[in-house]
């Protein structure tokens, strides 16, 4: 701040240094002139400018200090009153910038919840003619047409649940219920919500729940669960996928292990990203990049670490590491 109040000033100090300079040469030259009067006369003045300008330096710039040391969140209050006519105009001009970006925002937060209410609206409005669909499915004769029909069905169904988590992730926090769930039950509903694909796939599961219960949200864990088995179904083909859950030091871990072509060394730590499919597989239009993502938001606010291992053709293992000491486990004993 110092070197930048000099440089901003240095066309007046180097016109009273000149100024010094030349009475110094006039005394220097004009025998008539007493040299070493004028010499203490320049001294004091020199020193007065001095302390003059170290008083300008502290009174001018503590308003542009806290002006640089300001973080923009539109709040004024931090900002130094102004005291000359020049930071009056800065004042001004910020507090009218500041006071239409407000508006602005405000505009575009109504906007943007609204375009979220809408959207939430439209899923809860499509899901009534897929369940009427699923109804009328449900009665063909034709088993072919039926499995083709149901598989198709059921793609627009979790397309459109992960969409409708998406939307809701946003105030995940305020939509918690922690409870205790049992693995198996959880695990087994997810699987036959999936039944009609694994069956047209050829996957079966193999279920070895050593581990049988868990405290969380029943609703966001399902969730994550699901991501995690659709991603295992729709990169496998005829093969197991092995669900297990151990106990190890107090600590419940979930794994979510498949045959299918496993992710690329590349491609590992970026697969919880938004919108990253694949940096091999750009030909894949059935991946959206959203699911893993959204499965990490929501386990982060579980308190759960998601980890993936894999090698290319190989398969991936999804592990799911609950907490030792589950904080909400306090939260529902008080």
């Amino acid at each position: 701040m110092i070197g930048r109040f000099l440089l901003e000033r240095a066309s007046w100090i180097s016109f009273i240094l000149l100024q010094q300079a030349l009475i110094l040469f006039i005394a220097h030259m004009d025998t008539s002139i007493p040299f070493w009067p004028v010499a203490y006369i320049v001294l004091l003045s020199m020193l007065i400018f001095i302390m003059f300008l170290t008083f300008r330096y502290f009174k001018e710039t503590r308003f542009y200090r806290s002006l640089e040391e300001w973080n923009n969140s539109l709040d004024m209050n931090s900002l130094q009153d102004p005291n000359s006519p020049f930071e009056h105009i800065i004042d001004n001009s910020i507090t009218e910038q500041t006071g239409r970006l407000r508006q602005v925002a405000s505009h575009n937060q109504m906007l943007l919840e609204s375009e979220k209410d809408d959207l939430l609206s439209w899923i809860h409005e499509v899901k009534t003619p897929l369940t009427a669909m699923h109804l009328m499915m449900e009665r063909m004769e034709d088993t072919s047409i039926k499995s083709h029909l149901t598989y198709e069905w059921l793609r627009i169904h979790l397309l459109l649940d992960q969409q409708l988590h998406h939307k809701r992730i946003s105030f995940l926090e305020n939509d918690l219920y922690i409870e205790k769930l049992s693995l198996k039950t959880l695990v087994v509903t997810e699987i036959k919500a999936l039944q009609s694909w694994c069956m047209q796939k050829g996957i079966g599961f193999d279920l070895q729940l050593k581990a049988p219960e868990v405290y969380s949200d029943g609703k966001w864990l399902s969730f994550i669960i699901r991501q995690l088995l659709t991603n295992a179904i729709k990169y496998s083909e005829e093969s197991d996928i092995t669900i297990l859950s151990t106990l190890q030091e107090g600590q419940v871990i979930v794994e979510v292990q498949d045959a299918g072509r496993g992710i690329e060394t590349q491609d590992l730590p970026r697969i919880f990203d938004k919108g990253f499919t694949s940096t091999t597989q750009h030909q894949d239009q059935a991946s959206t990049g959203m699911g893993l993502y959204l499965s990490r938001r929501a386990a982060e606010a579980l308190s759960i670490l998601i980890q993936a291992e894999s090698e290319p053709g190989r398969g991936t293992r999804m592990i799911l590491r609950f907490p030792r000491r589950n904080e909400f486990v306090d939260m529902i004993s008080m």
